[in-house]
C-alpha cells in the first residue's frame, strides 16, 4: 500500500488486502471491547468476586478525585491565560515584532472558509460581520462560503445576495458548490472544506500567494470569532520555527445563543469548552477540533478529509502520519464563539443534543485510524506511537465509562454480592468511603461553576439577572447530564463502530431565538 492510500483510509473495507482488513476490523472493535467490557465486567464479578469489584470502584474513584484535581488546576491556569490573551494587543505585538523589521505579518494571507448546508441568512450574516470587526487588514482575507449542492436552489439565491454585499469588504469573496454524491466521500462538513479547499487554491495560484504566507481556518459556519483572532493567530505562526508543520487551535466558547439555551445544553457545551481548555495545557496530547486553522502548505499537500464525520480530529492525524510524526498543534488561548445546541422545542434539543455529542463521539473511529498507521509508519518511535495510542483509548473508555461507574454501578457488589459480602467490613464502608471521595469531586464541579458564569457574555437588554440563577444551579444537574448526553452517546457510537455500522455525517440545526 502506498503512503496515499495509506492516508485516506475511513474504515476497514477501504483496504483490499484481506490481512489488512481483519486487523483494521479488529481495531475498530478495540473502544466498543474496552467499554462494554468494563460496564459487563462490573457486574458479573459484583456477583462472582464482589471484594475485587468494591477495590476496583474504590481505587477507580480515588483515580477520578486526582484527575478532576488534576484537570481543575489546568481549568484554572487556562482561563488565566484566556483573560490574560484577550487583554494582550496582538497587532502591536504583531508590528513590534523582531522577525522581518516588524513587516512580517503583513505578507500573511487568512483563508476562512464556512461551510454551510440550510443554514438562514442572519446566521451567515452573523459569523462574516464578526470577521469585518476584526482588526486585522480586511485585503488581506479571503472569505469562502461553501454551499452544498443538495442544499437546492434556496441556498444559492441566498449566497448570491451575500456575496453581493460582502464582496467588497475583503480581498476575495468566493461561494463554492460541494456536488452531492461524489465517489468515495461522506457528506458534510469535512468533504465540503476540501472541495473548497481545492476551489480557493485556483485563486490563491492565480495571484501568486506563496501558500507559506496563508493560514487557513476552517469554521463551523455560526462562528464567530472574537476581534484580535488573525492578529493573534498571525503572530503565533510566525514564531513558531516550524511553522508549517503545525496546526493552530483557538478555545471554542458557545455564547452566541448561550442565554437562550436549555440548562442541560449549556452544560454540555460549557464542559466541552472546559476540556478543552484542559487539552490546551496539554499541548503533547492536543489535536485539532472544530474551529481551527491550517497552514496552507500543509492543507494542500495532505488534502484535508473528505471521506470521514471527524474531519476536524482527522486533518492532524492524518498529516501526523504524512510528515512522519513531525507535526503539532499550537495550542491558542484566544476564543472563537458558536452556538450552543438548540432547536424548536425542548424535546427536540434533547434529541439534537445526543445526535451532536454522538456525532463528536464517532471520534472513536480514530483509534484504528492511528493504530494502523502506527503499523504501517516505522519512523515514529514507538514510545510516541504507544503514547498516544493509550491517550486516546483512555479519552473514549473514559467519556464511555466514567459516569456510570460514578453514579450508577458503585452500589452493584452490594446489591449482587450476596449476604456473604454484605456482613464484611468492606461492604459496609464502601458507600462510605466512595460518597466521600465523590463528596470531595464536587471541587470540580464548583471550580466549573464559578469559571462558567466568568466567561459568560453579557445579559441581552432586557433580560432580567435572575437568569444568572439558573446558570449556577444547573451544575446540580452534571452527574445526569454526563450519563445522558455523555456516555450513552459515546457507547452507542463505540458499538456501532464495533458492529461495523458506520456513521454518516449529521448536521447540527441552527435556532436562534
Amino acid at each position: 500500500m502506498d503512503k496515499k492510500n495509506y492516508l485516506d483510509i475511513s474504515k476497514a473495507s477501504d483496504l483490499k488486502d484481506k490481512k489488512e482488513i481483519a486487523i483494521y476490523r479488529a481495531f475498530e472493535t478495540i473502544p466498543g471491547i474496552v467499554s462494554l467490557g468494563t460496564l459487563l465486567g462490573v457486574f458479573i464479578f459484583s456477583w462472582i468476586l464482589p471484594s475485587w469489584v468494591a477495590i476496583f470502584i474504590i481505587c477507580f474513584c480515588f483515580y477520578y478525585l486526582f484527575r478532576i484535581l488534576y484537570f481543575s488546576l489546568h481549568q484554572i491556569a487556562g482561563y488565566f491565560k484566556i483573560k490574560r490573551y484577550l487583554k494582550t494587543d496582538w497587532m502591536n505585538k504583531l508590528k513590534t515584532l523582531r522577525r522581518g523589521s516588524g513587516q512580517a505579518w503583513k505578507k500573511i494571507y487568512h483563508i476562512v472558509i464556512l461551510p454551510t448546508y440550510k443554514e438562514g441568512p442572519k446566521i451567515v450574516k452573523e459569523s462574516l460581520d464578526f470577521l469585518i470587526r476584526s482588526d486585522y487588514p480586511k485585503e488581506k482575507i479571503i472569505v469562502v462560503l461553501a454551499l452544498e449542492g443538495r442544499a437546492g436552489g434556496e441556498a444559492q439565491k441566498m449566497a448570491e445576495i451575500i456575496q453581493k454585499k460582502y464582496t467588497d469588504k475583503f480581498f476575495k469573496f468566493l461561494v463554492t458548490i460541494h456536488p452531492d454524491n461524489i465517489a468515495g466521500e461522506i457528506g458534510g462538513k469535512g468533504s465540503n472544506v476540501a472541495w473548497a479547499g481545492k476551489e480557493v487554491k485556483k485563486t490563491t495560484d492565480k495571484f501568486g500567494i506563496p501558500y507559506e504566507d496563508i493560514l487557513i481556518s476552517t469554521f463551523d459556519v455560526d462562528t464567530k470569532i472574537y476581534p484580535q483572532y488573525f492578529s493573534c493567530l498571525t503572530w503565533h505562526y510566525l514564531m513558531e520555527k516550524n511553522r508549517a508543520r503545525a496546526s493552530y487551535q483557538p478555545i471554542p466558547i458557545y455564547n452566541n445563543n448561550i442565554w437562550s439555551a436549555s440548562a442541560f445544553s449549556r452544560v454540555v457545551s460549557t464542559s466541552n469548552t472546559f476540556w478543552q481548555m484542559i487539552q490546551q495545557e496539554r499541548s503533547e496530547k492536543l489535536t485539532t477540533y472544530s474551529s481551527h486553522a491550517i497552514p496552507a502548505k500543509a492543507f494542500f499537500e495532505v488534502g484535508y478529509p473528505s471521506n470521514v464525520v471527524s474531519d476536524d480530529s482527522r486533518i492532524f492525524w492524518k498529516a501526523y502520519f504524512y510528515y512522519d510524526g513531525d507535526y503539532r498543534v499550537v495550542p491558542i488561548y484566544y476564543l472563537v464563539s458558536m452556538d450552543a445546541v438548540m432547536a424548536k422545542n425542548f424535546w427536540q434539543t434533547i434529541v439534537n443534543q445526543y445526535k451532536q455529542q454522538k456525532r463528536w463521539a464517532w471520534g472513536c473511529d480514530e483509534i484504528p485510524y492511528i493504530m494502523f498507521g502506527f503499523l504501517k509508519n516505522k519512523k515514529i518511535p514507538v514510545w510516541t506511537k504507544i503514547s498516544h495510542t493509550y491517550t486516546i483509548i483512555d479519552g473514549f473508555w473514559s467519556w464511555a465509562t466514567a459516569a456510570l461507574l460514578l453514579f450508577l454501578l458503585g452500589w452493584l457488589p452490594i446489591f449482587l454480592g450476596g449476604q456473604k459480602f454484605n456482613f464484611t467490613i468492606l461492604s459496609f464502608n464502601l458507600p462510605i468511603l466512595t460518597g466521600r471521595i465523590m463528596t470531595i469531586s464536587m471541587i470540580g464541579m464548583f471550580v466549573s461553576a464559578i469559571l462558567s458564569t466568568m466567561l459568560l457574555p453579557p445579559l441581552p437588554k432586557g433580560m432580567s439577572q435572575f437568569k444568572k440563577i439558573p446558570v449556577l444551579l444547573q451544575w446540580i444537574f452534571l452527574p445526569v447530564t454526563l450519563i445522558i448526553f455523555g456516555s450513552l452517546p459515546a457507547l452507542d457510537a463505540q458499538i456501532r463502530l464495533m458492529l461495523g455500522r458506520y456513521m454518516g455525517f449529521w448536521v447540527t440545526e441552527k435556532v436562534r431565538k
